[in-house]
């Protein structure tokens, strides 16, 4: 017995008993106080909302592009001077338009370069080979309507340093316009605005920074977008309803080539190229306006269906079977989707056609 009870001392020193268990609070359930009704207005799950945003650049565009032309109203050129004078109002415009996004950039903590315009990747290959590109698209148009006897080439007018100095003014100018435009229509617009048509679907998760945004917000903003770029061209003298429209299409074009590359680069240099062949390589009417310093003496002759009348090579009805010829060449060249994101996703069979 006395050994009996030892060996139990033993055992109990050796599995000494568990201390109680602490007593537990009773559980409180967290009670989430519903958003301040000033809060929902302005702020989503992707934080600011997207009209105050577009709301916000669209202020600050104008407010800086109001303040370039009070500048510009100092300036009274006359003579050849005018054209310099279209050079700064159009490189104040671009500024207007850049500057809002990069303080955008900063409110929505993001980097530019998601905006379309990485400047690391501009004047590269995608810039040339839009450049090529734009060549192309206005040299077969115009050659269409020559075959169909309706526009002539006629001689040089332009010889010498004047022809070189035309060239690269045009050139430059036309760069600007197409950095100007692009960016406006196609860059912060387009970017916040397909992301804010995600957030009204309420049965698809918000998108994720590096995933490419869905086909149907993404096709709803670029045919917005491209309608307000298309009606802007109403404003231009000369233009009519066809050559806006042909102007709407070539920049759902764009957002094509935005969509495919992953930025607006090509786009660049397509648009580019093709107002500077129009403008001065060509000699013919850009979407209503003739301006100085052309190189040929070229000529139209026919129904104003097929010559454009006014408006020019965009308002003959042969631009549209061009940009249907460039829908299908694009897509056939560039069949990856890589936009709003750096890294290129191939486009696996089973996710449908391709958009």
């Amino acid at each position: 017995m006395a050994k009996c009870c030892t060996e139990n001392s033993a055992m109990d020193e050796l599995n000494p008993p568990s201390p109680p268990a602490p007593e537990r609070e009773p559980l409180e359930l967290e009670v989430r106080q519903p958003q301040p009704f000033l809060y929902f207005l302005f702020f989503g799950p992707d934080g600011l909302r997207t009209g105050w945003r577009l709301l916000i650049y669209c202020a600050l565009y104008y407010a800086f592009s109001n303040v370039g032309r009070e500048v510009l109203r100092l300036w009274h050129p006359s003579g050849a001077g005018r054209l310099w004078f279209y050079m700064v109002e159009e490189s104040m415009v671009l500024i207007a338009c850049v500057l809002p996004a990069v303080v955008m950039a900063r409110i929505e903590k993001r980097s530019f370069s998601d905006y379309g315009l990485p400047r690391a990747r501009g004047f590269t290959k995608l810039f040339g080979g839009g450049t090529l590109w734009g060549l192309a698209g206005i040299t077969l148009l115009l050659v269409s309507m020559r075959e169909a006897h309706v526009f002539y080439f006629g001689h040089l007018v332009l010889h010498g340093i004047r022809l070189v100095e035309f060239a690269a003014f045009w050139g430059l100018f036309f760069l600007l316009v197409g950095l100007y435009e692009e960016f406006f229509f196609r860059g912060y617009t387009l970017f916040t605005l397909s992301r804010g048509l995600q957030f009204l679907n309420a049965f698809r998760a918000p998108p994720r920074a590096g995933l490419v945004a869905d086909a149907p917000s993404f096709w709803t903003a670029a045919t917005l977008a491209s309608a307000a770029f298309g009606a802007v061209h109403l404003g231009n003298f000369g233009e009519n309803w066809v050559g806006a429209l042909a102007a709407a299409l070539i920049g759902l074009f764009f957002c094509l080539t935005l969509r495919r590359t992953g930025n607006l680069w090509f786009a660049v240099g397509f648009h580019t190229a093709f107002d500077w062949g129009e403008t001065y390589l060509y000699s013919v009417p850009n979407s209503g306006m003739t301006s100085p310093g052309h190189l040929l003496s070229s000529s139209f002759n026919g129904p104003l269906w097929l010559t454009g009348g006014s408006v020019g090579p965009e308002g003959s009805v042969l631009v549209f079977l061009m940009i249907a010829g460039l829908w299908v060449a694009f897509d056939r060249a560039y069949p990856e989707v890589r936009y709003p994101m750096s890294r290129p996703v191939s486009r696996a069979p089973l996710e449908g056609p391709r958009s």
